[in-house]
């Protein structure tokens, strides 16, 4: 199995810092950011990994080259022009195409059981699984609800045909995804009729939703911490350095 991490974003939020590095490398408890989530895959058997670059990117690249000092194979998909998360994916197409793949954003720690995660999207036969977990400002980031069977019915205000009216849970989307090579048609699709630049998550998995495709989420209550502010930094390594939070994969 195969993996991107999403890496090419400017980190508007974290200047002045990332006036000179890459978010993904800004340091977090002793890392750059993007090793947890490198860490993360390996210990699960992906070793076989696609980072897509943008904003000092050679800086990555640079730190990390080919992955061997961490025990993975990395390659590298650069974009001269920012393709937001969707359009990088089609990027990477060829080299992820062949089979189910995980995609993971750089800039999360998650304490994430991936078997748990691809056993439920195996069992499911999803198109897509999404990590998600309840969050008070689920509405506030856009909600993602689901069913019982944890189903996603509404994305983003946009509803499956002919769902169910029973109660619906809201909950946000972590940042981690299971996604099957057939997405990459409703990608392709998406770059013919806009442009390369769009989001999987605003484009694409309405459209999939509409169209009856089994999307799903994969609920996670454990430790999770976005990296985007160095507020939230702080948090993650206070958490960290006081024990509330154990990385199972370190």
């Amino acid at each position: 199995m195969k993996a991107a991490v999403l890496a090419a974003g400017y980190g508007q939020r974290l200047r002045p810092i990332t006036e000179k590095f890459p978010k993904a490398m800004v340091p977090v408890g002793g890392r750059p950011m993007i090793e947890y989530s490198l860490l993360l895959l390996k210990h699960y058997g992906i070793r076989e990994i696609m980072i897509n670059l943008h904003y000092l990117g050679e800086i990555i690249e640079e730190h990390l080259k080919d992955g061997s000092k961490l025990g993975l194979k990395i390659t590298y998909s650069r974009e001269e022009e920012l393709l937001d998360t969707g359009g990088a994916l089609l990027h990477t197409r060829p080299f992820l195409e062949k089979e189910t793949f995980v995609v993971i954003n750089s800039d999360v720690i998650i304490d994430l059981s991936l078997s748990d995660l691809l056993e439920a999207h195996k069992k499911r036969h999803a198109t897509a699984t999404l990590v998600l977990r309840p969050d008070p400002e689920a509405d506030r980031y856009g909600p993602i609800e689901v069913g019982r069977n944890l189903r996603i019915e509404r994305f983003l205000g946009y509803e499956a045909p002919g769902r169910s009216r029973a109660p619906l849970s809201k909950l946000m989307f972590t940042g981690v995804q299971v996604l099957e090579p057939r997405v990459f048609a409703f990608l392709e699709a998406e770059s013919s009729l806009s442009s390369r630049r769009f989001s999987i998550t605003q484009a694409i998995y309405p459209k999939m939703l509409a169209q009856g495709e089994p999307l799903y989420g994969y609920r996670f209550d454990g430790f999770w911490q976005d990296l985007g502010t160095a507020e939230r930094i702080k948090e993650a390594e206070s958490r960290l350095q006081r024990g509330q939070a154990r990385l199972h994969y370190l």
